[in-house]
């Protein structure tokens, strides 16, 4: 049975089973992609992303690895020095810091190290993020240490197409691809009838506008796109029209997507689960800034992590961003009463 044909049969699915379909279209139409990390082949991963890949395509092209990061991301540099396109599994986001010399001194630099002459086609699996009632080191979210470094790329899908797509698309880069994701949706559902169709697939660099609106432009990625989109939803009731935008692309971002929409909306909010300082949202504030100063009319508002390790789980529910504190930084956005009036005086 051919990729095509498997896609064809995809109807509802869950975040989780898309990747598996992205993972299996990859695996089917390349002989020289490679899936590996540890229990994602007899067990299928912890999370079952992998699950069946290896019975489907052999223990050769699906690999259980030692429980040893730096291991895994060095072995799959040199299977990219040899032509293959590896695509490495990170079990949890704080177990990436073993890996990250590898990463950041390895996988970034080779190219450029090698005056073009070498390429690293990997894609680096990395579930992230918070909402799962797990604690430090499987609920963080290490991004912005990798969208610092330049030479990689760094995405994360927001939904079950995005997913599906975005993963095919990351391992087809001839560029190394940190994908973030976001593992509290992995059993969000959407039907994917037709998706092989291809008709709202984007270039894996760029943003989308996920609602359209003339107010307020929110700015998220990953598993927040959904909070802001339930944002939108509830302002609408008091009459705020909210541009909801999917980032996508971490590294590099599509700021033509975000510029457009704040020349007519004229306010930014930038929700993410990362703590604030030196986080993705300081960036995005800042490059707007930069480039649309003249039609900002309040600067732009961060609605994020705080800047604490992550929380016990009893607590995460006060730490990750939710729909009440969104709907405040908006607030803030317009002028409008928010938590932080009275210490303005207002």
């Amino acid at each position: 049975m051919t990729a095509l044909q498997k896609t064809e049969k995809l109807g509802k699915t869950t975040f989780g089973g898309a990747l598996n379909a992205g993972l299996r279209a990859a695996l089917a139409n390349d002989p020289k992609v490679l899936l590996m990390g540890e229990d994602i082949g007899k067990l299928g991963g912890v999370f079952r992303i992998t699950d069946g890949l290896q019975a489907e395509f052999g223990e050769h092209r699906v690999l259980d690895s030692p429980l040893a990061e730096s291991g895994i991301i060095g072995t799959a540099v040199g299977l990219a020095y040899r032509g293959y396109r590896p695509v490495p599994e990170i079990q949890f986001d704080g177990f990436v810091y073993p890996a990250f010399d590898q990463i950041v001194s390895q996988v970034a630099k080779i190219h450029y190290r090698t005056g073009g002459a070498v390429t690293i086609p990997m894609t680096i699996r990395i579930p992230f993020g918070g909402g799962i009632g797990s604690p430090e080191h499987h609920s963080e979210s290490p991004e912005a240490y990798f969208v610092h470094t330049p030479g990689l790329r760094v995405v994360s899908p927001s939904s079950p197409a995005e997913a599906y797509w975005m993963i095919q698309d990351a391992i087809a880069c001839e560029d190394p691809v940190i994908f973030f994701e976001p593992k509290r949706h992995y059993h969000d559902k959407q039907d994917l009838t037709g998706i092989e169709e291809g008709k709202d697939r984007l270039p894996l660099g760029a943003a989308r506008v996920a609602r359209e609106g003339e107010h307020v432009t929110l700015v998220s990625y990953g598993s927040l796109v959904k909070t802001c989109l339930n944002v939108a939803t509830a302002a609408e009731d008091e009459g705020i029209s909210i541009e909801v935008i999917d980032l996508r692309s971490l590294s590099p971002i599509d700021f033509g997507t975000i510029e457009a929409s704040v020349r007519k909306t004229g306010r930014l909010v930038i929700a993410h689960e990362a703590a604030l300082t030196g986080g993705l949202g300081a960036e995005i504030a800042t490059g707007v800034t930069e480039r649309c100063f003249h039609y900002l009319e309040h600067a732009p508002v961060r609605v994020t992590g705080w800047d604490l390790p992550y929380p016990p789980s009893k607590l995460e529910k006060h730490h990750v961003p939710d729909l009440d504190r969104i709907l405040d930084g908006v607030d803030r956005a317009l002028d409008r009463p928010n938590s932080y009036s009275r210490f303005e005086g207002k």
